[in-house]
């Protein structure tokens, strides 16, 4: 009787599909409640894999398998995608990893890989808001105003450069980690911080350091969304720059919304 039960049993296991796997490129708040909450949903009917780009330090892990580090291009990330065999691919980056998501939407093109920009919807502004819109962050080192002195830059690392050429400003610029370069600024400090942060200590931080002009990007999202109310607090000009397009395809705006592309993606409805 045990060896009949046991052939049952390991028949009925061979028998059984394989899960269905997704790929979620991550690293933002989105991507690590898609990992969990897909987890949560589908159960061992789906892998979860989030792959992180290794870029953070200490980063938060989502749930699931998580590979940390770069594919090497569309080339690389399509190779993956075959060689994983990955039915599903989720870009959770961040708004502005525009080579990241062009990257990602060829590689799913070449393996055949459906796929699925989750992001996050852009800041809006509100009464009282003094927002300054520019299309690049090159724009937006001239369309700081002339009575400037004290600047607040929230921008990420790899956009500093551009803002060298305005020995005249003192810079406050916020970052999650330490950067591996020196920062190319003439006057400055650095704080390192990861969000989410409390208005009252976003308006105590413009308080202490005199800022008199915020330049962001339209990251969207509630972690970071502090500033912009402790700016229209204080009546100072942020200089905003706007997005690039997302590349064509399918999208989302919510975990909730992607969800359901999975869902019905994979036939589980």
């Amino acid at each position: 009787m045990w060896t009949c039960s046991s052939s049952i049993a390991q028949a009925a296991s061979l028998a059984a599909p394989a899960p269905d796997r997704l790929l979620i490129l991550g690293g933002t708040a989105e991507g690590r409640a898609l990992a969990e909450a897909a987890t949560a949903r589908f159960g061992s009917s789906l892998t979860v894999i989030s792959a992180l780009a290794g870029r953070t330090r200490a980063p938060i892990l989502p749930a699931g398998e998580v590979r940390i580090g770069g594919f090497g291009g569309a080339d690389g990330l399509a190779a993956y995608l075959r060689e994983e065999r990955i039915d599903l691919l989720v870009d959770a980056t961040h708004p502005y990893a525009s080579r990241i998501s062009a990257q990602a939407s060829e590689a799913a093109t070449r393996a055949g890989t459906r796929c699925l920009v989750l992001v996050r919807p852009a800041w809006q502004p509100v009464p009282g808001d003094r927002w300054i819109d520019v299309a690049t962050v090159e724009e937006a080192v001239g369309a700081i105003p002339a009575e400037a002195e004290r600047v607040f830059l929230t921008v990420g690392v790899r956009a500093l450069a551009p803002f060298a050429s305005r020995p005249d400003l003192w810079f406050l610029v916020r970052l999650v980690d330490e950067p591996p370069e020196p920062i190319p600024l003439a006057h400055h400090r650095l704080i390192c911080a990861r969000g989410p942060f409390a208005e009252a200590d976003e308006r105590a931080l413009l308080k202490d350091h005199r800022i008199d002009c915020l330049v962001t990007r339209a990251s969207g999202g509630d972690a970071t969304a502090a500033k912009l109310a402790a700016a229209r607090a204080r009546g100072l000009p942020v200089v905003m720059v706007r997005r690039p397009p997302p590349p064509a395809g399918p999208s989302a705006s919510s975990v909730e919304e992607a969800l359901t592309w999975i869902e019905e993606r994979l036939g589980k409805r």
